[in-house]
């Protein structure tokens, strides 16, 4: 048996990282090929089918020869396997700058893909010097050793140029050589090794290191790293000549773009093993292939040349993916990428810790031959379809069948059994034949099941540090989705300066799309944090973004796009819209009645900055190459102006990627907010429901629409005033004075301070009346600037006071509505209405956004003035003060005795609860 490890060993840390760096190294020269297989393919004019066999070749020796350096590491210790590995490398390498032939080349490449073998060698040795719950990460640090594949496209291609292939190869030999002394003489032997000689005990035989491949569930495990890890090789080799190819960059460039994809699924792989040890292999593989699937078919996609008979004649348009755009999605494929190769070996010392060099050596092997034969096949598919994006194709049919094979699997594995025995069960069904008991949860990852925030206990010890990390992390992502859903605001007024042609009511309407679809989605958000979790709707939701913020950097540099394109655009824009819904009711699950109120305040108050910072950024980035020639060429204005307005989609790109990896690392899902969309449907069954989403329009109806129109008003009302340098200061205030008053609320109760909301609002909108009947007085446009003040600043105190009433009209209604019912089972069905109450009521306010600009254009048309919207607004403020006074703060109202309470000293007596009528 081998030794269990508990506690930390001498020299543990020297063996992981020195063996991590020594693999870095290892995989340099196992992909040399890939930099210097392009001149070879010149020197030698190789079709790309002979390409592809040179670059596999060492593939092929790495992958076949890790189950014998496996089996060699279980009986002789990593450090002298290791050590030999690297040597035999050095002296294949070495000899490879004297090829002259394409035979040789051949020959030579066998002898360098020992290099390759070396991962079997340190699996097997890190595993052995730590314990079942720490090798995930150990072994994901030691597999982000296939950095060295970056190494060699970052340094290769200089001293390719410079010096020639030949000396490129003999000074990786070196390298390799000096690292294999380096390693000897900085490592010991594991503790298993040396336990096994103190006991005077024999290597086992390789007969019965070779036992538990007899297992299919080996060998059908095996496949998924055949993506995963076969994959990454193959496209690692593949890049530099695809994109030298394809894009006419030249060896160097290349090397450095290429890099990109091989960086992320490389050093990520820690970040993988971590996932697998907190989440659980099974979800971190899901993510995997689904985002595989996505970015596979995105770039399987040919250029394209397209033809549409439209009334008025065809219109012809272009599709094909750019430089930026590829890169940024090989870099996406290669992060998860990076995360599928750590969870595939966190099952291995779990379930075979007496035979990780023989397992984890087949398991490599398989994915190694990946490598190989993914290049030639790219190569053959080259050669007969004659479409350089073909090697994606096959790996979008590979990973897609990858996938569902895997879900069936899964779900034919859990049919039919549910609660205890469903927690029993394997993570993923390959494992389901040896799962014992001592395997239970050992992969499963971490979930909240216990959550109490109302327990004072519990919150003070651990719930108040988690909450408060999830609420931080839903902030940025949610300020970016108002900065995106609210982009087209800026955009739309510099399309014309640029080249387009398209009409006022053309750009009136891409201005308004997004107001209708975030709107719309809103509704369809509001249920989603129940049924997928928080943390992947929240991760989900973000990544979204990225689609309208790509489109709208590439279509606002081609004046011949069509118009519908960019009208789906703007709609796309909708999901930074809809994105708000799912985050409020997220949030709310966390936190306990006595800080709910300035939780949500803070997440929608600072997320509604985005829109303040949307209108104060873009106006600054288009001005400038921010992203120099990533970004792409500028327009031309005039004879001496230009505008980069991609940057307005572009500036967003890669804060939302950090957003999303964020919320995916450090978000959690609650199990007791889990809930189906009939589970949650019952809110529209309460009037609440109803009175709230009247009252929210009120709020932040009036704060989007008024974000929305606010510019055009001013700049039609008082053309003389360069009222454009100010509109941002009204969203400002708006998104902090929600941020800051939320406290307010949860002090003296939402449905009080909500009604002095109304009575604010009915004085800014009769100020702004005041104002403009004075328009031609000097002083008449800052008295109007200000009355919108007192609007912004209103409505803002207006949206954390409505939203801090729900969850305390839910509890009061639950006590009626489930009198039998425990207090806990109480609690929990009133956070999921309120959760579900929350985001309905924000999609439906969120259509002000369209309607509030719609109705100055209608008074206009119609009166020739806004003042007939205005009155319609004040009107309508009106009737949401009278439904806040009879439906909750009168004496008899239902949150009377909550605020109430609420108010006076701990000690005062409470009143009784007020009987409510039956609805």
């Amino acid at each position: 048996m081998p030794t269990q490890i508990t506690t930390a060993t001498p020299g543990q840390s020297r063996a992981l990282w020195m063996s991590t760096i020594a693999f870095t190294v290892c995989f340099a020269v196992w992909t040399i090929f890939a930099i210097i297989g392009v001149q070879i393919k010149q020197q030698l004019n190789l079709n790309e089918t002979e390409f592809g066999l040179l670059v596999g070749t060492p593939i092929l020796t790495g992958s076949l020869i890790r189950l014998a350096l496996g089996i060699w590491t279980d009986q002789y210790g990593g450090r002298v396997v290791y050590t030999v590995t690297m040597l035999a490398a050095a002296v294949a390498t070495f000899l490879l700058s004297y090829a002259q032939t394409y035979p040789q080349m051949l020959l030579a490449a066998l002898g360098v893909g020992i290099a390759g073998g070396s991962f079997a060698v340190g699996v097997a040795y890190v595993s052995r010097w730590y314990p079942t719950e720490k090798q995930g990460t150990a072994l994901g640090i030691f597999g982000a050793g296939n950095v060295g594949a970056a190494v060699t496209k970052f340094v290769a291609p200089f001293v390719l140029v410079a010096y020639g292939w030949q000396v490129t190869a003999q000074v990786w030999a070196v390298g390799i050589a000096v690292m294999a002394v380096v390693y000897w003489f900085t490592t010991d032997d594991d503790p298993v090794l040396r336990a096994r000689r103190a006991r005077g005990e024999k290597p086992t035989s390789a007969w019965l290191e070779l036992a538990p491949l007899k297992n299919i569930q080996v060998w059908r495990f095996a496949l998924y790293y055949f993506f995963v890890f076969g994959a990454f090789v193959a496209l690692s080799l593949w890049l530099p000549r695809y994109l030298i190819a394809v894009y006419g960059v030249d060896i160097k460039t290349a090397g450095m773009a290429a890099a990109m994809f091989s960086l992320p699924a490389s050093l990520f792989r820690v970040y993988g093993g971590h996932l697998s040890d907190r989440y659980g292999a099974r979800r971190v593989m899901y993510w995997t292939f689904l985002v595989s699937v996505l970015c596979t078919f995105i770039l399987s996609y040919p250029p394209t040349d397209y033809v549409v008979r439209t009334i008025s004649g065809p219109i012809s348009f272009h599709m094909e993916m750019g430089f930026t755009p590829f890169i940024v999605t090989v870099f996406v494929l290669g992060f998860f990428m990076a995360l599928g190769k750590a969870a595939v070996y966190k099952h291995i010392p779990v379930y075979y810790p007496k035979n990780v060099g023989s397992v984890g050596g087949l398991v490599g092997m398989i994915g190694g031959l990946g490598g190989f034969v993914l290049p030639i096949a790219f190569g053959a598919l080259n050669d007969l379809t004659g479409i350089q994006t073909s090697c994606f194709m096959l790996l979008f049919v590979l990973v897609t069948g990858a996938l569902i094979w895997m879900h069936l699997a899964i779900r034919q594995m859990e049919r039919g059994v549910v609660g205890a025995a469903l927690q029993k069960l394997p993570e993923l069904p390959e494992m389901q034949e040896i799962h014992k008991p001592e395997h239970i949860g050992a992969l499963s990852g971490k979930i909240l099941t216990d959550w109490r925030p109302e327990d004072k206990t519990f919150w003070e010890t651990s719930g108040r540090a988690i909450a408060r990390r999830n609420l931080w992390l839903s902030i940025p992502a949610l300020l970016l989705s108002f900065a995106v859903w609210q982009v087209w605001s800026v955009v739309v007024a510099k399309l014309p300066a640029v080249g387009f042609k398209f009409t006022t009511d053309e750009l009136f309407w891409l201005a308004a799309l997004p107001g209708i679809s975030g709107a719309v989605l809103r509704i369809f958000y509001s249920f989603m944090v129940p049924i997928f979790g928080g943390r992947l709707w929240t991760t989900l939701a973000t990544w979204s973004l990225i689609i309208p913020a790509v489109g709208i950097g590439y279509v606002v540099q081609h004046p011949e796009t069509p118009y519908f394109i960019f009208l789906g655009l703007a709609l796309l824009c909708g999901l930074g819209g809809g994105n708000f819904a799912s985050s409020m009711a997220n949030i709310s699950f966390f936190f306990p009645k006595a800080e709910k109120g300035n939780a949500l305040a803070l997440n929608a108050g600072l997320g509604n900055l985005g829109v303040s910072v949307v209108q104060f950024v873009i106006p600054i980035v288009i001005t400038a190459g921010v992203f120099g020639w990533l970004g792409g060429d500028p327009q031309p204005i005039s004879a001496t102006g230009k505008l980069w307005l991609q940057n307005a989609g572009f500036i967003w790109v890669p804060f939302i990627a950090a957003s999303a990896f964020a919320c995916w690392f450090g978000m959690n899902d609650i199990a007791s907010a889990k809930a189906s969309f009939s589970e949650q449907a019952v809110i529209f069954e309460r009037k609440h429901n109803w009175v709230m989403c009247w009252l929210y329009t009120g709020t932040f109806g009036s704060f989007i629409g008024y974000s929305a129109g606010f510019p055009l008003l001013a700049k039609t009302q008082f053309p003389a005033v360069d009222a454009l340098a100010f509109v941002f200061v009204g969203p400002l205030v708006g998104a902090l004075s929600r941020s800051a008053t939320g406290w307010v609320s949860d002090k003296f109760g939402g449905g009080r301070v909500t009604m002095w909301v109304w009575i604010m609002m009915m004085v800014g909108v009769l100020g702004v009346l005041y104002f403009l009947g004075i328009k031609d007085q000097p002083y008449a446009f800052w008295g109007f600037f200000a009355m919108f003040l007192v609007l912004f600043f209103a409505a803002g105190v207006g949206n954390a006071s409505t939203f801090q009433m729900i969850p305390n009209i839910m509890r009061k209604e639950m006590d009626r509505l489930m009198p039998t019912a425990d207090r806990d089972t109480r609690l929990r069905q009133a956070e999921k209405e309120s959760a579900a109450i929350t985001g309905f009521t924000s999609a439906i306010a969120a259509f002000g956004a369209f309607f509030v600009p719609k109705a100055y254009g209608t008074s206009i048309t119609m009166t020739g003035g806004v003042q007939a919207a205005l009155w319609g607004f004040l009107a309508f403020y009106v009737t949401c003060l009278a439904a806040t006074w009879w439906f909750y703060t009168r004496r008899g109202g239902l949150l009377y005795d909550v605020e109430h309470r609420i108010a006076l000293p701990p000690s005062a007596p409470r009143p009784p609860a007020a009987a409510q009528p039956a609805e």
